[in-house]
């Protein structure tokens, strides 16, 4: 039987147009442009795919968008509220599946759903059903009282795919979603990114497999050395490129022959 612990922090969710824009954004570590003066934004009711290679500059704009790490230059706007300005309302508006996902590794399943209910302050009830729908729907329901720790790589992914999920954001920003879920797992959640894009909500992730890009997304963004190569729907960048497949465009683009 689940039972929610009592809340520890709690805060109310303000949830405004759907929307992540990305403004002359750089990262820089000493001398070295890891993301070097990208724009972009991701609109309404789709499912922008981030693609290229490692060390392209990914996950150092992940990590600036959903501020976790400092932005050197430029702007993050999440519903139009900036990133920097107002840190704490922006994250309430957004989900965030990082690429690491060795979290809370001495609490149980459960135990971590519940603090990620509190941290949202859902109601007993609600939190309750979405981590029974989440986790059956991920498969690791009777797991739930086990530690994180004892959990295999993708079961940890699914247990931060709930965690992320749990308090319905607007705006999901995934790094990998993908990696170490079991294909009925990866099914079951490209599904849900598409109805949440379908609901007129923002998807926005990351991946290595471009299988996936071509299949789920509605537009791409190509990033190599910092800089973006290419927004657009698939069809643009065919159109500019020859009709090649899009693994031939990205290694021609990205020199990874």
């Amino acid at each position: 039987m689940l039972k929610i612990f009592n809340p520890c922090i709690c805060y109310n969710l303000n949830k405004g147009e759907i929307m992540i824009e990305i403004k002359n954004l750089t990262k820089k570590y000493g001398d070295f442009n890891a993301v070097d003066n990208i724009s972009f934004k991701i609109n309404d009711g789709e499912i922008f795919g981030f693609l290229g290679p490692n060390g392209a500059g990914k996950s150092s704009t992940i990590k600036m968008i959903t501020g976790i790490n400092k932005i050197t230059s430029g702007e993050v706007l999440i519903d139009d509220i900036s990133i920097e300005k107002d840190p704490l309302k922006c994250k309430q508006n957004i989900g965030f599946v990082s690429d690491n996902v060795d979290v809370m590794l001495n609490l149980t399943g459960l135990e971590y759903l519940s603090f990620i209910a509190n941290i949202y302050n859902l109601d007993e009830k609600i939190a309750k059903q979405r981590m029974v729908t989440l986790t059956k729907q991920f498969e690791i329901f009777d797991d739930l009282n086990n530690t994180i720790s004892s959990y295999s790589h993708g079961m940890r992914q699914k247990i931060c795919v709930c965690g992320v999920l749990l308090h319905n954001p607007k705006n999901w920003i995934l790094d990998e979603p993908m990696t170490g879920l079991d294909p009925h797992s990866a099914h079951t959640l490209k599904q849900m990114m598409r109805k949440h894009a379908n609901e007129n909500n923002t998807v926005f992730f990351s991946t290595h497999v471009l299988e996936v890009a071509q299949n789920l997304c509605d537009r791409i963004g190509i990033i190599n050395k910092g800089k973006m190569l290419f927004v657009g729907t698939l069809d643009e960048l065919q159109q500019t490129n020859g009709n090649l497949s899009l693994e031939e465009i990205f290694l021609n683009m990205t020199e990874q022959k």
